[in-house]
């Protein structure tokens, strides 16, 4: 399926209900910012909303959290560097586990243990953040 000369695959589509849920917000709301063109999608030859994925990496870091039950409020954290994406590649071999999040458009890997990986249900496709936690950060000027 293609709009202007940009093609998607269709796996990597979603519903207009199933972005909404994504990004934590009301399925009449993701349809007026289709209607307004805030977001890009293809229709499908029914006339239907398709919304690539990629679309919506923009728009997670604004995505509502949901509330936290009490007994999960442990697992909270108190970082201010969180980066909301969209988990594209997950590899786990052994011990370690290889995650790759698209954030923004930007691809953030981080080694982590499979234990964990498999603690916390891990699949590509799905919304996770990335926790950055470092007395340092270098600038490099591109």
């Amino acid at each position: 399926m293609a709009r202007g000369n940009i093609s998607y695959n269709f796996a990597m589509l979603l519903s207009p209900r199933e972005a909404a849920q994504r990004l934590g917000i009301s399925y009449p709301t993701i349809k007026q910012w289709l209607y307004r063109g805030k977001l890009k999608a293809v229709k499908t030859p029914g006339g239907h909303y398709r919304i690539p994925e990629a679309e919506l990496d923009s728009l997670l870091h604004q995505a509502k959290r949901p509330e936290t039950p009490k007994r999960e409020m442990l697992r909270t954290l108190s970082g201010r560097n969180q980066l909301t994406g969209r988990i594209v590649e997950l590899k786990i071999e052994g011990l370690l586990a290889q995650v790759k999040l698209s954030i923004g458009g930007q691809i953030i890997t981080a080694i982590i243990t499979s234990e964990a990986a498999r603690e916390m249900r891990l699949q590509v496709g799905e919304t996770a953040a990335a926790l950055i936690k470092s007395t340092e950060v270098m600038v490099l000027r591109v």
